[in-house]
């Protein structure tokens, strides 16, 4: 589906849209293909519980979730490809894996190579045919070895990599934002370049998985984004879902939030968990910062009259976050 559905619109796609929600365990109390308010409720909590962006409206990420949703372990058979498969029941592997020992690196739903190498593995330790492919027989010996524990060794591998920090100076960094924020990506760019860090700055690109896969080819260490959000406060965005969570990502945002919290006001207490595609796509600790209300102009001109002062805010955030173990702010 590529129309964007809201309240008010009606037809086959809202149909569609309500029996796939419905079967997630949403109720809906409208009329069937009327797109109400008990539909804009039910895509409201959808949104909340996946981690995207809140506003009721069944846009391309919605729906793509929504069809993810859908699959269960064992309804297809899983394997890589490209374009990569996506969904529930990848995220299951994956986590299947992960509590086996087998790295199948970040739980995201998306079957990439770490994936695919893990389940090869798992494969030849499982005695079954080492074709890295999840069908039935890869499926029934996951099962036989019982429910995924709550452990991941990729979730442990990562908090290793914090243990000692890494040199903002040795890091590659790529930047990004949208129209209205050149300015501050400028001087987040000679903050970061001061400290010897190697940046990339995007400020042209827009399309969310274009610069994700942008970030990927660079193989930075960490991936910025400076974004206009929908919400009265600066909040910055990791990756992480119900059962996995981006150490590196969190991290990052936690302390690039803390100090923004001191020059942008106001500003949450934490970071916020998402599933952002600038998030959920990119191969490396990511961050959307999400600094004033789009269609704010007050809070915009703010922003734009203290531009240095954030700025530099998010070069000691993202400096604090590279180099400091975990803990160290208490």
């Amino acid at each position: 589906m590529t129309q964007v559905l809201r309240r008010g619109d009606g037809g086959e796609p809202v149909r569609d849209l309500q029996q796939r929600l419905s079967r997630l365990g949403h109720s809906i109390d409208d009329e069937p293909g009327e797109y109400g308010s008990g539909t804009e409720g039910a895509v409201r909590i959808f949104q909340e519980q996946r981690g995207l962006r809140v506003d009721g409206v069944c846009g391309p990420q919605t729906w793509s979730a929504v069809v993810e949703s859908g699959f269960q372990l064992g309804d297809r058979l899983l394997y890589h490809r490209q374009p990569m498969l996506r969904g529930d029941d990848v995220a299951v592997l994956q986590r299947r894996l992960n509590a086996l020992g087998f790295d199948a690196g970040r739980e995201d739903g998306i079957l990439g190579k770490q994936t695919n190498e893990a389940l090869r593995e798992f494969q030849r330790n499982a005695g079954v045919a080492v074709d890295g492919i999840a069908g039935p027989e890869t499926v029934a010996a996951l099962a036989r070895l019982g429910a995924p524990g709550t452990g991941s060794i990729a979730a442990v591998r990562e908090r290793e990599s914090l243990r000692f920090g890494r040199p903002l100076a040795s890091s590659r960094i790529y930047l990004s934002t949208v129209p209205g924020l050149e300015v501050l990506g400028t001087v987040v760019e000679r903050g970061l370049l001061d400290y010897g860090a190697t940046v990339v700055y995007d400020a042209a690109t827009f399309d969310d998985s274009e610069v994700a896969a942008n970030a990927n080819k660079f193989d930075a260490h960490v991936f910025l984004a400076i974004r206009l959000g929908e919400d009265g406060e600066c909040r910055c965005a990791y990756f992480a879902t119900t059962t996995f969570r981006s150490e590196g990502g969190y991290q990052l945002a936690r302390a690039i939030q803390h100090e923004l919290a001191g020059v942008i006001m106001p500003a949450a207490p934490e970071p916020f968990a998402r599933t952002y595609p600038l998030l959920r796509e990119t191969r490396m600790a990511a961050v959307v910062c999400e600094l004033v209300q789009q269609g704010d102009l007050e809070a915009m001109r703010r922003l734009v009259h203290d531009v240095s002062v954030v700025g530099r805010a998010i070069v000691r955030g993202v400096r604090r976050g590279l180099e400091e173990p975990p803990g160290a702010d208490g």
